[in-house]
């Protein structure tokens, strides 16, 4: 019973699947030599770009602040005056 779940989560035998990864890792290998990358490049340029996206959102956050702040500094002064003439009436 636990053999045929375990068959049907892999979609084979382990050893048939174990034998066509191995096959696919060695084609993907021997493609990633012939163009010259390396796991290392590849996790390299993988982690520059998470870093960009960062570096793009976080820079839109400290705008979207300076944007808000800015705006406060005249919002919040009217709003403020405006509740004090209209708590004498």
């Amino acid at each position: 019973m636990a053999n045929g779940r375990i068959e049907r989560f892999l979609g084979g035998s382990p050893l048939g699947v174990l034998v066509r990864l191995l096959f696919i890792s060695l084609l993907v290998g021997a493609a990633m030599a012939f163009l010259d990358l390396s796991p290392r490049a590849l996790f390299d340029a993988a982690a520059r770009f998470v870093r960009s996206l960062g570096d793009l959102g976080f820079g839109a956050l400290r705008e979207v602040g300076q944007w808000i702040i800015g705006g406060a500094l005249i919002v919040v002064p009217l709003w403020l005056l405006s509740r004090l003439f209209a708590a004498r009436r």
